[in-house]
Formats: C-alpha cells, structure tokens, sequence
C-alpha cells in the first residue's frame, strides 16, 4: 500500500490572501471576533510566528498580536476552492478519500510501482494544485494512513515526505506521543504521567503496562499505530462523515427561545450543506458548552435521512431542551451537526 495524505496549507487564510492579495505579508488570522469570546479557525504562517493557533481564543490571539487581521469564516468560498482543488487531484489520483474541507487521502499505490515514483506523483498533485488554484499542500506518502497523516505536517507549506516501508517506526519514535492520530488528551495525559512522552516509548510499551494506562482495544490500537501499523484502506463511501455549525455568543444565554433561534437557523445551514452535497443524515445531534467550558451533547438517530432545515432544527431544539434539563445553567455555545450521512434521501414509509 501506497498512500498519501494531503493537507492545505492554512487553508482558509490562503484563500482570503488570494481574494486580496495586499494580506499576504500580514498577520492574518480567520476566526470568531477578538473583542468577543470567538476561536481562532486558522492562521497564516506570519501569524504563527507570534504562538497563533488553531482552537485558541481569538482574545488571546489579539493579546499576542495587537496588529493582526482579524477576519470572519467565509465556509461558503472555501467550499468553492475545496471543490476546485478535489476535482484537480482526482484527475491525477483518481481514488481519494477526502476526509475534511481541506485535508484526505489519496490512494499513489494504483499508479506507482514504488516510491520513487510516488514522489513524483506526489509533486505532479502539488503542481496541479498549485496551477488550479494558486493554494499550496503538504503531503506525506507512507504505506499506511497513520504515518502519512504525521509526516504530511512535517514539511509545511508546501512539503513533501516520504517514509519509505521498513522505516515507519523510526520515523514516528522522536515526536510528542500527542501527535498520533488517535491519542485524545486523556489518554495523553495518562501516558505523560507515566513517563511516556513520545511515539517511540508508547511502541515499546509491554502488554501490562499498556493494559494499565489505555486498557482494551483502544491501547493495543494506539501501540500498533506508534509502530507504524495501520492497516485501514481508504473508505471510498463518502466524502465526510459529519457536517455541524456553531455559534459561540458574547455573553452566556440562558433565554430558552433565542437558543432555539439559533439552532433552527444553524440547522438551515446544516441542510444546504447537506443538499449541495447530495446527502442526508440519519443522526442529528445539539451542543452545548456551559459558561464553566464544559461540554454536553445529545444525539437521536432516525429511520429515514433528512435534509430538510426545518426537521433538523426541531430536533435539534428538543435536543437541547433534554441537555438542559439534565443540567440547568447559562450556555457559552451552541451547535447543531448531523451524521450517519447517505447519498441520497430516502422517503419514510411510515
């Protein structure tokens, strides 16, 4: 097996500097307000340079850069560059897996013979993108999903990294245990406190010592990645497996019939997504974030899929109703997202 992963390098900034190119030698970062209690979606790279990331605060993000742009979402002009950019891989890979707006896999083994060539075709899918879109990517090639989605952040904007079969396990030994797809903050606490802090002393963890620290299936999972052993293929039966919208309010709400507005009118984007894709979903599921940044969530599946806003949004606002009913309190967030995704809706019998 031969496979590569694909990440754009920060994404959404690299559109907006492509939409007005006078950002580009800017702090740029594309989240929620810094005045408020919004997240940082992405940063470009001059942003970066202050500590700027991904999930932080926007009001943290503006504390470590006062000058930074400060620029909102635009999902539905990133989905038209995801789109050209899908399209554009698949004429030189045809089978991927995409995984994310902006992130898959792709499947070199059905062209290349090795890896040698698999370089090659990786640098052609750069240079096809590159020349459609003006974005960059990074990849990683490797013989297994695992290790070709950690050495894909190896080389970024506009690496490439190729681990060649034998060498899968050396290459994972030397990075924080929490770079591992798979490791969650508890399991990563659990295995800081422990001694364990990188790939390589999780892979060379004994059976007892394993059990007691990520007991079960998930710790034999996690020791099989960290030595380079993954054996999933690509999953070819949908594009993604979630779609979801959030909203995070400027000060807590507790009035019932604006949390439900909000929902109602997150679930009508849920759906256009859902449309545009061709899809519907069985599961709909309602977040919730407590003013103490604790997370509730509550999920009913159906019978039949929906990709109808208006039975999304109801669901949705019951949802919630149960959440808070089980705890009672002020939310910070609220969010709406559907899975259990199909290609096409299938009407309800009864």
């Amino acid at each position: 097996m031969i496979v590569a992963h694909l990440d754009l390098d920060a994404f959404f900034a690299a559109v907006e500097e492509l939409e007005a190119p006078e950002l580009r030698r800017k702090p740029l970062v594309v989240g929620g307000d810094p005045h408020g209690r919004g997240v940082v979606a992405t940063a470009n790279y001059e942003a970066r340079r202050f500590g700027i990331h991904s999930a932080m605060s926007a009001a943290e993000a503006l504390r470590r850069c006062p000058h930074a742009v400060f620029l909102r979402p635009r999902h539905q002009l990133y989905r038209a560059y995801s789109r050209t950019v899908w399209d554009t891989v698949r004429g030189v890979v045809p089978t991927a897996e995409r995984t994310g707006i902006d992130e898959g896999y792709l499947d070199l083994g059905e062209l290349a013979r090795d890896f040698l060539e698999a370089r090659v075709l990786g640098e052609a899918v750069q240079a096809s993108v590159r020349a459609a879109t003006s974005l960059t990517c990074s990849l990683g090639v490797a013989t297994s999903k695992v290790v070709a989605k950690v050495a894909s952040d190896r080389r970024k904007p506009g690496g490439l990294t190729v681990v060649p079969p034998g060498r899968e396990a050396s290459f994972l030994a030397p990075f924080p245990v929490r770079l591992l797809p798979g490791v969650g903050p508890r399991a990563e606490e659990r295995l800081r406190d422990a001694g364990v802090e990188t790939i390589g002393a999780l892979a060379s963890l004994g059976e007892a010592e394993l059990a007691r620290l990520v007991p079960g299936k998930v710790g034999r999972l996690l020791r099989d990645r960290a030595q380079g052993v993954d054996p999933r293929p690509l999953d070819l039966t949908s594009t993604r497996i979630s779609i979801s919208q959030e909203e995070t309010f400027e000060v807590d709400v507790t009035d019932r019939n604006r949390l439900h507005d909000e929902l109602r009118t997150m679930a009508e984007r849920v759906a256009e997504l859902l449309r545009a894709d061709g899809r519907s979903a069985r599961t709909v599921t309602a977040k919730l974030r407590y003013g103490d940044f604790s997370i509730r969530s509550r999920s009913t599946t159906l019978a039949a899929g929906t990709d109808d806003g208006g039975e999304i949004g109801a669901l949705a606002c019951r949802l919630l109703d149960r959440a808070l009913a089980d705890r009672p309190g002020a939310l910070r967030l609220v969010g709406v997202g559907v899975s259990t995704l199909e290609t096409y809706r299938q009407l309800s019998l009864v």
